[in-house]
């Protein structure tokens, strides 16, 4: 179920990414075949870019964040494993203790 959800997060992440690339890619494309001035065309570029760069920087943040997030649960899980490991250990010992 948790490897499921973080499959789907993962792929709206991927989605979304995808999703802005295109639509610079289709912004210049389209500014390109748009009959205008030159100095008009490379004003509207470098505005596409910029808010492509901001839009590409602020989904590099999220994916960070996002693998903090799985860093840390994943830290939470094996420290939880430990103590649990270290109870079966014991109980163990004990019985095997009791038995001799």
């Amino acid at each position: 179920m948790k490897a499921r959800n973080h499959m789907e997060r993962t792929n709206s992440s991927n989605m979304a990414i995808w999703f802005a690339s295109g639509a610079l890619l289709g912004a210049v494309v389209a500014l390109l075949m748009a009959p205008e001035s030159g100095q008009r065309i490379r004003t509207k570029l470098a505005g596409q870019a910029e808010r492509g760069r901001k839009s590409l920087l602020e989904s590099g943040q999220e994916l960070f964040e996002k693998g903090r997030e799985l860093y840390e649960r994943g830290r939470e899980i094996a420290e939880d494993a430990a103590v649990i490991f270290e109870r079966g250990r014991s109980i163990a010992e004990r019985n095997i203790d009791e038995r001799a």
